[in-house]
């Protein structure tokens, strides 16, 4: 059986994947979505790899967001989606790239214990600008606290070099900049780009799930040797 790994991004939780999830599902494909929320980049990925280490074939991992620093530290898996997300090299983290925008820092809230949270109506024009209202409602509800230094971190192994991916640039996006977004796409193997805002599983579930059922399709996912780099 075909299956994907969903990896959410900061301040979200695996319930935002609902949609794209239930749909792969519908077809046959084993879908694992991971909390993470684990309080730091390392212990993320950690958990991102105990999933793909239980399946039964290198699975399809997708990173959104900051899930993008985390599935560049796992190995095995067949293909990766970098879904407007970060794609540190060596010694870089998210945050060293570039970070969030102005616009999503200013939607951020520090909270007494030393986490963060995001302010409910910046978060809906920053994070699901293009989402109809009753979607974008629902999807700020869902949003967490986030531990501070996980867009810090800095990632063990740099799975993109070694894996083939593909790379999603937001056109529309005002969490992370689009430009930013392109010149980090030019680490991946392939580059699709969207007219869609951050948050293209929440208001444009399809295109989500028709690239993952194409790379599904032509992808054979399998383990490559840590030493081989794949060609660009």
């Amino acid at each position: 059986m075909a299956a994907v790994v969903l990896v959410h991004g900061l301040y979200h939780r695996p319930e935002h994947f609902a949609v794209v999830a239930e749909r792969l599902r519908t077809t046959g494909t084993d879908v694992v979505v991971p909390e993470l929320h684990r309080g730091s980049l390392l212990a993320d990925t950690a958990v991102v790899q105990a999933v793909i280490d239980a399946l039964h074939e290198p699975p399809l991992v997708l990173g959104h967001s900051y899930g993008g620093s985390v599935i560049t530290g796992v190995r095995g898996a067949g293909h990766l989606v970098y879904l407007a997300a970060f794609v540190p090299d060596v010694g870089e983290s998210a945050a060293s790239l570039g970070g969030a925008s102005p616009q999503l820092q200013d939607a951020i809230n520090p909270e007494p214990d030393g986490s963060t949270s995001l302010h409910p109506d910046r978060a809906v024009a920053t994070l699901y600008g293009d989402c109809p209202d009753p979607l974008a409602a629902w999807a700020v509800g869902l949003l967490r606290a986030q531990a501070p230094g996980c867009g810090r971190g800095v990632p063990e192994r740099h799975s993109w070099k070694h894996i083939s991916s593909t790379y999603v640039v937001c056109a529309q996006d005002r969490a992370i900049d689009p430009g930013l977004q392109r010149k980090m796409a030019s680490r991946c193997t392939g580059v699709r780009e969207w007219q869609t805002g951050h948050s293209p599983y929440i208001g444009q579930p399809d295109l989500v799930v028709e690239l993952l059922q194409e790379l599904l399709a032509t992808n054979n996912p399998r383990r490559r040797d840590e030493g081989v780099t794949t060609t660009r």
